[in-house]
């Protein structure tokens, strides 16, 4: 229904975003693109969903619509509700976790808090023939962000910990010195 806003951020409270359209004052939860958007000042534009349930009408907003895409596939996967959706769309960019999705990365998504081994596997499994194919697929064992957080796991960190301390580091680098940014930050 509402796909789309443009106005001036007027306030923030942590993810959720007051956005000035025309006098009216609308709330959106919003993923941390939108959120550097609306931090360059002036009037933006976000990609909306409009979730509706019995009891309550909720806005989410994001920065470009690959991310809304996104986020509407993952509410058609059983037991993932919008506060979910939005955390996993909030977490990479989704052209990342399409590429996590097809490869089978369920790690990835168990580093997000809010999901477990059954919710990252039922979205892996429910979303695999929906979003098609990556050409040319690495295996996860060969993409860098991967190597990187397996040498912290094999180092003790837990999944979660090694995908929170990658997060910090430069994803640019090699694997072997993210690992190190890491270490150190720790």
């Amino acid at each position: 229904m509402i796909a789309r806003l443009r106005g001036t951020p007027v306030a923030r409270t942590g993810e959720r975003l007051v956005l000035d359209v025309g006098g009216v004052g609308y709330a959106l939860s919003v993923t941390p693109t939108a959120l550097r958007l609306a931090e360059r000042g002036g009037e933006v534009a976000l990609e909306t969903y409009l979730h509706v349930r019995e009891d309550t009408l909720q806005l989410y907003g994001f920065g470009e619509a690959a991310e809304r895409e996104l986020f509407e596939h993952l509410l058609a996967v059983s037991g993932v509700g919008p506060k979910v959706a939005l955390a996993i769309v909030s977490g990479s960019p989704p052209a990342d976790l399409r590429r996590a999705i097809v490869l089978e990365d369920t790690a990835r998504f168990e580093a997000i808090p809010g999901i477990g081994k059954k919710t990252a596997q039922r979205v892996v499994l429910e979303l695999k023939e929906k979003l098609g194919t990556v050409s040319d697929p690495v295996p996860i064992a060969g993409k860098p962000h991967a190597v990187a957080r397996d040498a912290l796991v094999e180092l003790g960190w837990s999944v979660t910990e090694a995908e929170e301390a990658l997060a910090a580091t430069d994803p640019e680098l090699s694997p072997e010195e993210r690992v190190r940014q890491a270490l150190r930050a720790a």
